[in-house]
């Protein structure tokens, strides 16, 4: 009988904020697989935690994906972890995941702490629908791409960006979205120097053209407005009234309803809707 893959969220920062069910969970499986093993053995020290690491990250990901399925498919109990934050988002452990599931093997997540949510949760931007890109492509042409395939979106964006590649990153988002287009930089989510940047992408951009950026990056970007309706003509505003009134509704309502959505004043439809016609 197989074991179970656990996906345990780590700290993004704060290390307060590591639930008592994810150490549990960590000091009761066999073995942890590890983005980084220097930085989980620091973690697993400090909270008195003593199991073998297994190095997962995206360069042996194949090789080794396929090691840690063959100890989980002969019993073994495995989490695995990112440097921080939640695996498998932005994380090599999507791919393990994956494989689990090929193989039949139970995953079980231990939610923990996210850098994207938490930056939306305190932008001041719309979070009821969001859209998460990641990191962009360190080449230019690639970035622009990325950028250009969600400039017409009208979510909230989330991204990550590391302090070195911030100041282009936000010049060209700037270029693509507009430079008046809100955003909210989040630096050091959790940590001691954590704060929030609230401005537009072209201030943004300015501010760092001075000032060195460092920390790591969450990059929340307001979404694009709505297109309009197309211009009707006043004749077709004011049949969709004349279909109204059919249906029941007052003339003065109808010429209200029809212009919450058209370039034409309640008058003007009212005014044409109730004229007599020409003997």
């Amino acid at each position: 009988m197989s074991g179970t893959i656990y996906i345990v969220g780590t700290p993004i920062g704060n290390l307060s904020d590591f639930s008592p069910r994810a150490i549990e969970t960590l000091k009761r499986v066999d073995f942890i697989a590890a983005e980084d093993t220097r930085v989980t053995l620091k973690l697993l020290n400090h909270f008195d935690i003593v199991k073998p690491l297994v190095s997962y990250h995206e360069h042996n990901l194949r090789q080794r994906g396929e090691v840690i399925i063959g100890r989980v498919l002969a019993g073994e109990n495995a989490a695995i972890v990112s440097d921080a934050g939640m695996p498998c988002v932005s994380d090599p452990g999507e791919d393990l995941v994956r494989l689990a599931a090929e193989a039949g093997i139970p995953t079980v997540v231990i939610p923990g702490p996210s850098a994207a949510i938490s930056a939306l949760c305190i932008s001041g931007l719309p979070t009821s629908r969001f859209a998460f890109e990641g990191f962009l492509s360190t080449n230019r042409k690639n970035r622009r791409e990325h950028l250009l395939s969600v400039q017409n979106d009208t979510h909230t964006l989330i991204f990550y960006e590391a302090p070195h590649k911030l100041l282009d990153t936000l010049r060209d988002m700037a270029a693509v979205f507009g430079e008046g287009r809100r955003v909210s930089l989040c630096r050091e989510m959790t940590k001691i120097h954590e704060e929030v940047f609230r401005t537009t992408l072209g201030e943004a951009a300015a501010y760092y053209a001075e000032n060195t950026p460092k920390g790591e990056f969450v990059l929340i970007i307001e979404g694009a407005k709505p297109a309009l309706p197309p211009e009707m003509p006043l004749e077709e505003a004011v049949e969709e009234a004349a279909r109204l009134v059919a249906e029941g509704m007052r003339p003065t309502d109808a010429a209200k309803q029809v212009s919450a959505h058209t370039r034409f004043r309640k008058s003007e439809i009212y005014a044409a809707l109730t004229a007599k016609p020409e003997a």
